[in-house]
């Protein structure tokens, strides 16, 4: 739907950050727990970042936000199988701290979208009243 530069400098970085919780969920070692949480986190990373690249072919600002909010849910849920990895040391904590920072940077950028993207729909609506009144 929209082509801004914008959402596809989030569709590049969420893919970059996927592709970096991969590579470290391969160097873990192999156990239940770890084969369990790192299936958990790839699932929820990878998500972020093809219900993007879905927002972006939606049909509607509608199908928009909803791929976006969907994309927020598992940045949100990422967030929290990084802090599980990290707190039983099944990740290095410094490699942990680095990709919740990015993390946490994703759900700014991705509220924002959401918030200005319902703003814009709103504004637009909103003139559509007024040009029908106006007629």
């Amino acid at each position: 739907m929209l082509n801004n530069g914008k959402y596809r400098d989030i569709e590049v970085r969420t893919f970059e950050f996927s592709i970096e919780i991969i590579k470290n969920v391969l160097k873990m070692p192999n156990n239940v727990v770890t084969w369990k949480l790192g299936g958990q986190i790839i699932s929820s990373s990878t998500s972020i970042n093809s219900n993007i690249v879905q927002a972006r072919a939606g049909f509607s600002r509608k199908d928009f936000i909803h791929h976006m909010r969907i994309s927020l849910k598992e940045a949100k849920e990422t967030k929290r199988w990084l802090e599980m990895l990290a707190s039983c040391n099944v990740m290095n904590r410094e490699l942990s701290c680095v990709l919740i920072k990015e993390n946490e940077e994703i759900i700014c950028i991705l509220v924002t979208i959401i918030k200005n993207t319902i703003s814009q729909s709103n504004n637009i609506n909103q003139k559509a009243e007024e040009d029908v009144l106006n007629f």
